[in-house]
């Protein structure tokens, strides 16, 4: 008698676990998740609006507030960030995740900001954006005569 292998996973979970195989041995472990690929070794990033700012939190621990540069134009803020690559002599790294080296995002604001107010505050290594709304971006309530 011949005893047949049946996997109790769908053929479709299998296709998705040889494409995730794939991508990750082609793309390395950024692929891991397939989420994390799109930003690649930068930090994820949380942006909502209230109804006076727009918000933005972004993990960035061990990094000190001179290495990062933040702006606002044209209704875009880019955030630069320059992690230095401490790399120590006679040192053989067996799994390497955390980046190193200088880079940039640059993320699309929902409304238009007063930039001159905008405020950044970095506390154990979350890096939180206040960008207040420009006036003419509030909602305004219109009194029916």
């Amino acid at each position: 008698m011949i005893a047949q292998y049946r996997s109790l996973r769908s053929p479709y979970d299998l296709l998705r676990g040889e494409m995730d195989r794939l991508l990750t041995g082609f793309l390395g472990p950024a692929a891991d998740g397939l989420l994390p690929p799109l930003v690649g070794n930068q930090p994820a990033v949380n942006c909502w609006e209230t109804e006076d700012a727009v918000m933005v939190e972004t993990e960035v621990p061990g990094l000190k507030k001179e290495q990062l540069e933040l702006s606002v134009s044209g209704g875009e803020l880019t955030m630069k960030i320059d992690r230095p690559d401490a790399a120590q002599e006679g040192i053989v790294y067996h799994r390497r995740e955390r980046p190193v080296g200088a880079f940039s995002r640059v993320l699309p604001l929902p409304c238009e900001v007063d930039g001159s107010r905008v405020e950044a505050e970095l506390h154990d290594g979350v890096l939180t954006i206040t960008l207040p709304k420009a006036e003419r971006a509030k909602p305004r309530k219109i009194e029916v005569t």
